[in-house]
């Protein structure tokens, strides 16, 4: 068989408008060139509509934070749709000129399909970028569609898998030497009460022809610990507007810390924002992560799958669980652009496309692309916080989302 290597990102046509001349402008001592106008965001369109007071947030020393909620009906990773609330608290812990945007979120879902989800997520930065705290509970009453390893079965063969999830990761990082920084890390996936539910006679293990973790009404755990690298250049990780990502996980996964099976991953993340202007939202945005098992019996549902990265935001267009195997690449590219001066709104066009190994081996299948547009309303112009509406469209699919921040 041939072995499918990575290919270059999607090229996407960058059209970009000559600037209104009646911009207001101001040099400094220096002869840069700063651009003067407002930002604007849906809170100064509410105080300009509406005649309220509002109070100011509470202060420690000269902190603030900068908060944006929405509650939402929306499509859910998975599949149908549900009452989501958002949450997002953006902040610093240091000197802006020193210390990036740290910002912790929470998003409880609820679906009259049976899904119920609590999420709480955090990515603390510390005075001087000096340390980084990352973390990500959640519990989820987890019906969602299988279509097994690799490829995966035609759409009117696809099984719907109940199981109960937990996970709790936990990972500290300092810096081990300029602009690097490095630590450890605490995972644990649990899952509980797996099974097909829309097919009494048929047992996950036949449908998936994958022995570990599939057992019928059983549970998985893995709990284990991980090495992480890391490099980041972004001042605003809600929404980067120049910089680069970088991010290693290696992940260990023992028997005696309470996994099912001895088992290890390697995740390797990369991210790269490419500005056009400096007087207006105008960036390439590009995102390739790798994920790959790489020996030990790896649960079912612990195997790389798309839209199962640490955000759950790949693959826009495609379902969740839709392709899944011992090794997933991921490929992405999005290009961001104000439609108004202020920065109110703005708009996206997006591709993606990924590819998994086949059953039970590490050869790749071919590529499965999507594409999509999305519009940008400005929530919060000090943490630049967007609300985000993508239409994405696949081979199978055809999705509308509707989330806080960028999807990377």
């Amino acid at each position: 068989m041939k072995k499918y290597l990575a290919v270059p990102f999607l090229i996407i046509p960058l059209l970009v408008q000559s600037q209104d001349s009646s911009r207001a402008r101001r040099k400094s001592r220096n002869d840069i060139v700063y651009d003067t106008v407002i930002k604007k965001d849906i809170i100064d369109v509410l105080k300009q509509t509406f005649t309220f007071r509002t109070k100011k947030l509470p202060q420690r020393g000269k902190k603030k934070v900068y908060y944006s909620l929405i509650p939402i009906a929306s499509n859910i990773p998975g599949g149908g749709r549900a009452l989501v609330t958002s949450t997002n608290a953006a902040f610093y812990m240091g000197p802006r000129s020193t210390t990036r945007l740290s910002n912790v979120s929470f998003s409880p879902s609820f679906s009259f399909s049976g899904r119920f989800s609590f999420s709480f997520h955090s990515n603390l930065w510390l005075e001087g970028n000096n340390r980084n705290i990352t973390g990500d509970l959640r519990f989820i009453i987890n019906p969602q569609y299988t279509w097994g390893l690799g490829n995966g079965v035609p759409e009117e063969e696809k099984q719907l898998v109940g199981n109960n999830y937990f996970r709790l990761y936990q990972t500290f990082m300092k810096v081990i030497k300029p602009g690097l920084l490095g630590g450890l890390g605490y995972h644990l996936d649990w899952h509980s009460g797996i099974r097909i539910r829309n097919n009494d006679t048929l047992q996950l293990a036949d449908f998936v022809k994958y022995p570990y973790g599939t057992e019928p009404g059983a549970h998985s755990v893995s709990s284990g610990l991980s090495l992480n690298l890391l490099r980041d250049s972004r001042q605003n990780s809600i929404n980067p507007l120049s910089g680069y990502y970088a991010n290693a996980v290696l992940r260990f996964n023992p028997g005696f810390l309470g996994s099912n099976d001895t088992w290890q991953s390697l995740y390797v993340d990369f991210r790269k924002y490419i500005p056009y202007s400096e007087k207006k939202h105008n960036v390439l945005a590009l995102w390739a992560y790798y994920w790959t098992v790489l020996g030990g019996n790896t649960p079912y549902l612990d195997l790389p799958s798309i839209g199962w990265d640490p955000s759950n935001r790949s693959g826009r267009g495609i379902d969740q669980n839709r392709y899944r195997g011992k090794g997933l690449l991921n490929l992405e590219a999005e290009y961001r652009r104000d439609i108004t001066e202020n920065g109110l709104l703005g708009y996206t066009v997006f591709v993606n496309m990924n590819t998994v190994t086949r059953p039970n081996q590490y050869w790749f299948t071919n590529f499965h692309p999507a594409a999509g547009v999305g519009f940008r309303i400005k929530f919060n112009k000090r943490s630049n916080t967007n609300i985000a509406l993508d239409y994405a469209i696949s081979q199978h699919s055809k999705i509308f989302y509707i989330n806080l921040g960028e999807a990377f």
